[in-house]
């Protein structure tokens, strides 16, 4: 048996009437939030650099593979061995180019994501992103299958102007106080737009961010603690000039 059997074998065992009671409960629906947990475990640990834990953090994730498709079984859907062949299939025919014919240029640009459109008789180049997805990483997907075929700019200058304007239209809401969120959106829009010229994941550059800031304010009340200082009795004129003195520390 191989180790991958013995994994498949000891799901079945768990989900038996002898098994445990906590996954015989288990439904597709269930598991959703376990699973989107692993997910978001295993970029973490990507991201980290820390293979021990990549190395653990993929083997949970498979985990819940293997569970969703043993329920999938059960209910004579398919099984594990239907969804390995299903992705083999899929990956030879979208490389011809590999797996057959060397000239066979199909999987040049724009031609992946049209395939995919043809494969599975989509209404539009952009549908099949799910619409559970981050909203940034979202709008990214929308962005690069829109660029696939051809609809985007040519270079940063161009993306860069369209922040600019984009945040003068925001501006404007802003005064008349109409549009405020949608122009709000605009710019978010443009910005992952820039991301992904930049070859910029922005998901992960908002949390860096948002880490950077929390360790910076972190130190900021740790230092006020130290004083016996309330943060909030400070007025904000104090907090920013503390807030750039420790920006040159950090």
């Amino acid at each position: 048996m191989t180790k991958f059997e013995e994994l498949v074998s000891i799901v079945k065992k768990l989900r038996s009437p002898e098994g445990c009671d906590w996954d015989k409960e288990q439904t597709h629906e269930s598991l959703m939030p376990y699973l989107l947990e692993e997910v978001y475990e295993v970029i973490e640990a990507i991201e980290r650099k820390d293979f021990d834990l990549l190395k653990e953090e993929l083997g949970d994730l498979l985990l819940h593979v293997i569970f969703q498709a043993d329920l999938a079984a059960d209910k004579s859907k398919f099984n594990i061995k239907d969804s390995i062949d299903f992705v083999n299939k899929k990956l030879i025919s979208r490389h011809p180019h590999i797996f057959d014919d060397e000239n066979n240029k199909s999987w040049q640009k724009g031609d992946w994501e049209s395939q995919k459109q043809r494969e599975k008789k989509r209404d539009s180049i952009l549908d099949g992103v799910p619409t559970s997805l981050p909203a940034l990483l979202k709008s990214r997907r929308i962005q690069e299958k829109a660029a696939s075929v051809g609809f985007d700019w040519d270079n940063n200058s161009q993306v860069l102007k369209k922040v600019d304007e984009e945040i003068e239209e925001l501006k404007d809401a802003i005064d008349n106080k109409v549009g405020i969120e949608d122009e709000l959106g605009d710019v978010l829009f443009t910005i992952v737009n820039l991301s992904r010229h930049l070859n910029i994941d922005p998901e992960k550059s908002l949390r860096l961010s948002t880490k950077k800031f929390s360790k910076r304010f972190k130190m900021i009340e740790k230092e006020l603690n130290k004083k016996d200082i309330k943060i909030k009795d400070l007025s904000l004129e104090q907090l920013d000039k503390i807030w750039e003195e420790n920006k040159k520390l950090n």
